[in-house]
């Protein structure tokens, strides 16, 4: 097959960390054909939907993970499989990706569905599990925030559409910047801020679930460093590895559904104790830990369920 990735830049990929890297491995040990373009080559043009790029061979070579042919420009409804793979931030520019990728939908499999991928952003997509996830508000309104810390005193303060761990705080019932931080946010963005109560067990760690098609295929966790309230591994996460509990799969089971049919092939849900926090559809990461600790081929999982729906 032949199968394009829209990505971040691929000189930049750490080769033992990066799930983009991984799966386009997998792919080529599977003799599919790659090609790689990065967003800003995305374009319509009269009525066709085309990228600047280049054919790609992929190697574990940390200094050059990809050899690149000549770039040139393909129309990408001559492909079978495209990855939507660049990280947010989830905004104007990463919004138009998915409208024009979405036009693609009669003649190749996009992954994930970029219909539902812009419907259903990572932390608005679990305001459909309510009875899963901590106490929630998403506002732009100070006093609307003020009051929900007022209810729960321990709150998480982060940016709706943030990534890697920017840009969260923990704001507990001491704290006293919470009209200081909520300026400094919008003074740079018209976006609005999610709040959650602070959950304690986040210090024994952040599960990062994988899902493949709605199952869930493992997990690792992510123990923050020490004095850090984040887990990411962008911000020095350390990852452990971890059993799925009886209530990871009760989690997986009720949200598992509803990702399939919404075409999110690739998904990465964030747990903390027991509570679901984030269901990660835009470029969610974790294959290679989870293959070094669990000794599965996650990426080839995946690879399989593509393959079935090409038939």
């Amino acid at each position: 097959m032949k199968i394009a990735f829209q990505m971040d830049p691929i000189a930049g990929v750490d080769i033992n960390a990066d799930s983009t890297f991984r799966l386009a491995e997998e792919a080529q040990a599977r003799g599919h054909q790659l090609f790689y373009y990065g967003p800003d080559q995305l374009a319509y043009e009269e009525g066709r939907i085309t990228a600047r790029g280049h054919w790609m061979t992929v190697q574990r070579v940390a200094a050059q993970p990809a050899v690149l042919g000549e770039r040139v420009q393909v129309d990408l409804s001559e492909m079978d499989v495209i990855w939507l793979r660049q990280d947010p931030p989830f905004d104007m520019h990463y919004i138009t990706t998915t409208h024009l990728l979405d036009r693609l939908k009669d003649d190749v499999l996009v992954v994930n569905d970029p219909f539902w991928v812009r419907n259903s952003p990572e932390k608005l997509l679990v305001l459909n599990f309510p009875d899963l996830t901590p106490p929630t508000a998403i506002a732009r309104d100070l006093e609307t925030i003020r009051a929900f810390k007022a209810r729960h005193g321990d709150i998480i303060l982060k940016p709706l559409y943030g990534n890697g761990g920017a840009g969260v705080f923990r704001l507990d019932e001491n704290d006293r910047n919470l009209s200081s931080l909520y300026e400094l946010f919008t003074g740079f963005s018209r976006e609005p801020l999610i709040v959650q109560k602070y959950l304690p067990a986040v210090t024994k760690g952040d599960k990062r679930v994988i899902l493949v098609d709605g199952e869930a295929v493992g997990a690792i966790n992510r123990v923050p460093a020490a004095g850090e309230v984040r887990s990411n591994m962008h911000v020095g996460g350390r990852p452990e590895k971890i059993a799925l509990t009886d209530r990871d799969r009760e989690i997986c089971a009720r949200i598992g559904p509803v990702l399939r049919e919404k075409g999110q092939v690739f998904v990465g849900i964030d747990v903390i104790g027991d509570w679901l926090t984030e269901i990660n559809v835009t470029s969610p990461t974790g294959i290679q830990e989870m293959e070094r600790f669990d000794g599965t081929n996650v990426a080839g999982k995946i690879w399989q369920a593509i393959e079935a729906k090409l038939g």
